[in-house]
């Protein structure tokens, strides 16, 4: 699904123009480099951050962009008209952005670095995207074990826009937390990828990147207000000697060499990931943590089974798999049914945090739901079924009602009969006087609690349905 809004067509002239005032001074540069290197060879595809650059850099250095932690920022893809794509035979192409670390020492560390924020901000992302923002692209999605890197498709051919959101800060990754001038910089980097011959987009075609650091909400307005106040000074000091770059309200991703897992992340998106909905929370996914092919586990008569204490690690994996906590299977992927059964309430709010700690905790003990409503029933014999044993008086069985509702109780009474709760057409209450009145939610939400029924279940064996009697 294409999440799009339409426009009119003095919008995008707008926003052609808008793009096209903004690049010129880089495009400028950039085909002169290009076309002395690659001779009329241009650069397939071009991204633009909405955000403004530093005035402290100095000349021939790299663009440094401040952004403020949680805010959306656009990334404008230009379109055709801008600049002059390669041939490209789908329709769509696939990009994959990701926060990565600047520092080439923290990069070889990114792994345990990664680790490390999320043991301390369980259940969080560093990078999302804000899809009621975003504009002309399709199928967006995020890995749960990628959380720097999100996808999505978008066409070459048209506008678009994606809004993302860093909820990071520089400074959670160096020693001392001194502030956002001390933070260790970022490179937000887009890969891009078109169809090969299997129909998978594994066919690199162009990466770009900026440089950027990420100070906390509002932090970034002020870092770059104190900027430029400090180059004004300077440069009366140096009397028009100006050694330092402009700073420009939008942010160029020039081009670098494609990420070294960006290629394992395509390979390993067959398999099938979380994608966003539609809708106005952004981290919303198909089954909340877990994959669609976990989803069907989800449905199997074993899934409700307790954690025993010598369930293997894998068996603990797979139980919480089923439970859905999928983000903190890797973190906890060492230990074993006795060790989460021995870990305290308070243990597990400090590994998972609040929410999901209490959410494992109770699931672990095996602390259900208390019923809103439980009756007894007395099961008579199925009309046309010959009787199995000699009557032994009367028995009653409990149903237990999460919620009061028709539906509700049809599955209970579907499970005392074991049938399915499509086989039910009908309940009906029998009243004093003998009349059959018709079962909704409405009276189930008067039944009180603990009543009694003599249930009766009447086949209809032209369709294999049920109509059934509470008497």
């Amino acid at each position: 699904m294409l999440f799009s809004h339409s426009q009119p067509e003095s919008y995008h002239q707008t926003s052609a123009a808008y793009i096209r005032e903004a690049l010129a001074p880089f495009l400028k540069n950039e085909e002169a480099r290009l076309m002395a290197e690659n001779g009329s060879k241009k650069t397939p595809f071009q991204y633009v951050l909405c955000a403004a650059t530093s005035p402290a850099v100095k000349q021939q250095e790299e663009t440094l962009t401040y952004l403020n932690q949680g805010q959306s920022y656009e990334i404008r893809m230009l379109n055709r008209k801008l600049v002059e794509y390669t041939d490209i035979s789908s329709k769509y192409v696939k990009s994959v952005v990701r926060v990565v670390f600047h520092d080439r020492r923290l990069q070889y560390m990114e792994h345990q670095q990664l680790e490390g924020w999320r043991w301390n901000r369980p259940g969080d992302r560093i990078l999302d995207i804000d899809i009621p923002m975003s504009v002309g692209i399709a199928e967006p999605c995020a890995h749960p074990l990628h959380l720097n890197t999100i996808e999505f498709l978008w066409d070459p051919v048209k506008n678009g826009s994606v809004f993302i959101q860093i909820n990071c800060i520089s400074t959670e990754f160096t020693p001392r937390k001194h502030g956002g001038e001390k933070g260790v910089p970022f490179r937000i980097q887009v890969d891009t990828f078109t169809l090969n011959e299997n129909g998978e987009y594994m066919d690199h075609v162009h990466s770009s990147s900026c440089q950027v650091k990420v100070f906390k909400p509002k932090g970034a307005d002020r870092k770059l207000k104190t900027d430029r106040e400090k180059i004004e000074k300077m440069k009366k000091v140096l009397r028009g000697r100006d050694n330092y770059q402009p700073s420009h309200d939008t942010t160029i991703l020039t081009e670098c060499p494609p990420w070294p897992d960006s290629l394992n992340l395509q390979s390993s998106s067959s398999t099938p990931s979380p994608v966003y909905h539609s809708s106005p929370t952004s981290s919303t996914f198909t089954d909340g943590n877990c994959s669609p092919n976990q989803q069907g586990e989800l449905d199997i008569p074993g899934c409700s089974d307790h954690l025993l204490p010598s369930s293997s690690p894998q068996d603990t994996q797979q139980w919480l798999h089923r439970h859905r906590f999928s983000p903190y299977s890797r973190l906890l992927s060492s230990f074993s049914g006795a060790d989460l059964l021995k870990m305290s309430r308070e243990d597990l709010i400090q590994i998972c945090g609040p929410a999901d700690g209490i959410r494992l905790f109770n699931t672990i003990k095996g602390r259900y739901i208390q019923p809103r409503l439980t009756i007894y029933v007395c099961q008579q014999q199925i009309r046309n079924q010959h009787p199995t044993k000699s009557d032994v008086g009367d028995v009653y069985h409990a149903l237990y009602l999460e919620e009061l509702t028709l539906l509700d109780l049809s599955e209970k009474i579907a499970m005392l009969y074991n049938i399915s709760p499509q086989q039910i057409t009908h309940i009906y209450r029998q009243s004093s006087t003998g009349i059959h009145v018709l079962v909704t939610d409405m009276m189930v939400q008067n039944f009180r609690e603990e009543t009694t029924f003599i249930i009766s279940a009447i086949r209809d064996e032209n369709n294999d349905t049920y109509h059934v009697v509470l008497k």
